[in-house]
């Protein structure tokens, strides 16, 4: 709000030497109830930090401007929009990507050196307020997320070679990139793959390689084909057939897990004994066996009965390691 009362000022100083007026200290405080003290400072940082080109003009004993085409930016950036912006830059560290962290920095150092009119907030002091830490992610080389990234949003074709853990194979492929997805820690590459001549998924830490592509690809997906494909092929939740899986949390975890949001369908409800059921549909077990045996004895498997033979399976495997 006080930036917004401040860009009012700055408005209407600037309406006033445009109507050819002269307005001063002064008349700003009085148009505003301010000190004269506040108004110098406003004049000060019109000129000095929005290179607002202000002179002034004795005889009239006020100000006017020495380029009478200036106009004062219509932009601004008030102070919930600016904490938005600088929230959005730490959220950025998992960009892996110097270039952008860089510019992005800049920028927003350029931007708070103008716009920082009362209190200043740095980049340092919010580095020591706020930070982000990743766990479980797929490291990807900047020398291929850049060259994707810049494929994505010109439009271009590239070629990569693509390497498979499945299989242990590498493969070259001509691709048009169509939607670029964080999910889970790793980065991944929507698009539409010439020698599939389909929608395909792949993972950036996998390409080992990529260069620019000769052949022109002319994808046949719409935006919400590709929004389509997403949505059946990632998440536990997701696919056009669900099974619905009931979980049941020890009473150590279940305040834990009744914090968490694992899809906008789930049923929970707390047991006598304070265990925790959440009930969810899932479309694939091989994300949701993972999560299970993450909990190891705190969560018990209630149904559906395959998914539980199958976590009873898995069980057994471990206990041959250990034995």
């Amino acid at each position: 709000m006080a930036s917004k009362i401040i860009l009012e000022r700055f408005l209407w100083f600037q309406n006033e030497i445009k109507s050819g007026k002269y307005p001063n200290t002064k008349t700003l405080a009085e148009k505003f109830e301010i000190t004269r003290k506040t108004a110098q400072r406003d004049i000060e940082f019109m000129r000095d930090r929005l290179d607002v080109p202000l002179i002034y003009v004795p005889e009239r004993r006020g100000f006017t401007y020495e380029n009478s085409a200036f106009e004062l930016p219509a932009f601004w950036l008030g102070e919930e929009a600016l904490i938005s912006l600088l929230l959005a830059y730490r959220l950025a560290s998992t960009v892996p990507d110097a270039v952008i962290k860089t510019s992005l920095r800049s920028f927003l150092e350029q931007l708070l050196a103008k716009l920082s009119h009362s209190e200043k907030i740095t980049i340092g002091d919010l580095n020591n307020k706020i930070s982000v830490r990743n766990i479980e992610y797929s490291k990807t080389s900047e020398k291929i997320y850049h060259p994707i990234l810049e494929a994505l949003l010109f439009a271009r074709p590239v070629s990569i070679e693509y390497h498979s853990p499945h299989n242990s194979e590498t493969t070259s492929r001509d691709i048009l990139p169509l939607h670029l997805l964080h999910y889970m820690g790793t980065w991944h590459i929507i698009a539409h793959c010439a020698l599939k001549n389909e929608l395909r998924d792949f993972v950036l830490s996998r390409i080992k390689n990529i260069t620019p592509c000769a052949s022109k690809i002319t994808s046949r997906f719409t935006s919400e084909q590709v929004r389509e494909y997403i949505r059946h092929t990632f998440g536990i939740f997701h696919g056009k057939e669900t099974k619905e899986v009931c979980l049941c949390f020890s009473k150590d975890v279940s305040s834990w897990i009744a914090e968490q949001a694992w899809h906008p369908e789930q049923k929970t409800f707390i047991k006598n004994d304070g265990r925790l059921c959440l009930t969810i549909p899932v479309s694939d077990f091989r994300e949701i066996k993972r999560e299970i045996l993450k909990y190891g004895s705190q969560v018990e498997v209630v149904s559906p009965k395959s998914l539980r033979t199958e976590i009873k399976k898995e069980i057994e495997k471990m206990r041959s390691i250990y034995s």
